[in-house]
């Protein structure tokens, strides 16, 4: 069974940083690409950030040079460093994979507020 597991949030001033880990199980991690997305509140779910098995890295343009995205695959490990946050950052951020063989998974999220 694939589990994703999210941590790192928090309470955070604007201009802050924080680091979100997804520590993953059940599956071969290092051949996945992985994603982060966000939800605010009253807002649909969007995508931040993805990179793939070669370590490519893509950002929605609202966080580029601010966030990065990065893997551990000795520890199958997913991060995303969020700098210089602002409050529309606020939201819960979700790791996701879509697998090869089938099935999409999702981490049961983590809260992030950025307070003025």
């Amino acid at each position: 069974q694939v589990l994703l597991v999210e941590s790192g949030g928090g309470l955070v001033q604007v201009g802050g940083s924080l680091r979100l880990s997804c520590e993953v199980t059940g599956t071969i991690f290092s051949r996945q690409a992985w994603r982060w997305y966000r939800q605010a509140p009253g807002k649909e779910r969007e995508w931040v950030a993805s990179i793939s098995s070669d370590n490519s890295a893509y950002y929605i343009e609202s966080v580029k040079g601010r966030f990065t995205i990065a893997r551990d695959n000795a520890k199958n490990t997913v991060l995303l460093q969020m700098n210089s946050l602002k409050p529309e950052d606020t939201a819960i951020y979700y790791c996701n994979t879509v697998l090869s063989t089938g099935g999409e998974y999702w981490g049961q999220g983590t809260q992030v507020t950025v307070s003025t």
